[in-house]
């Protein structure tokens, strides 16, 4: 029985595209004795992972069960598939970066459109289970799609220190024209705004103790004269309401391209014992581009 058990569907023009995509990479093998079109190998490979597998034997089970519609989105109708050797062999040889930015590119071509933009966000984690005796587990700080989740690109670094200019550093690698970017508190820095709307984009950035006159210049504001604008969403056993509260930034909170502020009060209800979570944002975005009901959709929280 094979351990990917996700079938794949019939070959679709957005397979052949793909291969397209897949076909800038270089292929390290020689000329000599390839059987396989390295982008359809690689393709095989992302699929059966895709569909669940979780190392070259099942990597190998799925291309021979499987692999023949990427085959045919290839034109290699009737082929063998690759087998699980020749599949190891190329990608233990890849340059694994160059593999990186390729599909990155590939998935900010499909990224979600929340309201006419694209939104971006950034998070960093540090990888489990990968830290050995003599080495330290990787921190990732990785560019996600707000809406699917999906990894548009990431970058590693040495320790959680290191973050913050990894984020520019990463945002370097996108075009950020018309498109929102959301970072957590952590990474609320007036260079790392400067970086996006120089290169066309927006920013929503959530403020907290890190920021701390900022955060007591937002916390004094009025907002009690300022009308709310409520959501509330159910799923996975609990029930959120996301309350919001935005105003124009004042011309005393000096934070780089600030727009509009807003306060931000998050209650969930799970199994009947209820949390509340106030804080508040800071945009570059005004209120035209980001409504408060857009800026509830666009922000992390």
């Amino acid at each position: 029985m094979s351990s990917s058990p996700t079938p794949a569907r019939s070959a679709q023009p957005g397979a052949a595209r793909m291969l397209d995509v897949l076909a800038t990479v270089p292929d390290p093998r020689a000329r000599r004795g390839v059987r396989h079109p390295a982008p359809v190998v690689l393709g095989i490979a992302i699929a059966a992972v895709i569909a669940g597998a979780r190392s070259f034997t099942a990597i190998g089970e799925w291309a021979t069960e499987h692999g023949a519609v990427l085959l045919a989105a290839a034109g290699l109708h009737g082929r063998d598939r690759p087998s699980e050797s020749a599949i190891r062999r190329l990608l233990t040889r890849l340059d694994a970066d160059v593999l990186d930015r390729v599909i990155g590119v590939w998935m900010f071509t499909r990224t979600t459109v929340v309201d006419g933009r694209r939104v971006i966000a950034i998070d960093g984690k540090t990888v489990r289970g990968a830290r050995t005796r003599t080495d330290t587990a990787p921190h990732l700080v990785a560019a996600f799609d707000h809406a699917a989740g999906s990894v548009l690109g990431q970058l590693c670094v040495a320790a959680k220190s290191n973050e913050i200019p990894c984020v520019r550093d990463l945002l370097a690698l996108f075009d950020l024209n018309g498109v929102v970017v959301t970072v957590d508190a952590m990474h609320t820095q007036t260079d790392t705004a400067t970086a996006i709307t120089a290169a066309g984009g927006h920013y929503v950035f959530t403020v907290k103790g890190n920021t701390p006159t900022l955060q007591r210049q937002l916390k004094d504001l009025p907002w009690t004269d300022i009308p709310a604008n409520r959501v509330t969403t159910t799923g996975h056993g609990r029930r959120i309401s996301r309350t919001i509260k935005v105003a124009a930034v004042p011309a005393w909170v000096g934070f780089a391209g600030a727009a509009q502020v807003a306060q931000v009060r998050r209650t969930v209800t799970r199994h009947g014992k209820k949390t509340v979570e106030v804080v508040y944002l800071i945009t570059s975005a005004d209120a035209v581009a980001a409504p408060p009901a857009r800026l509830a959709a666009m922000s992390l929280l």
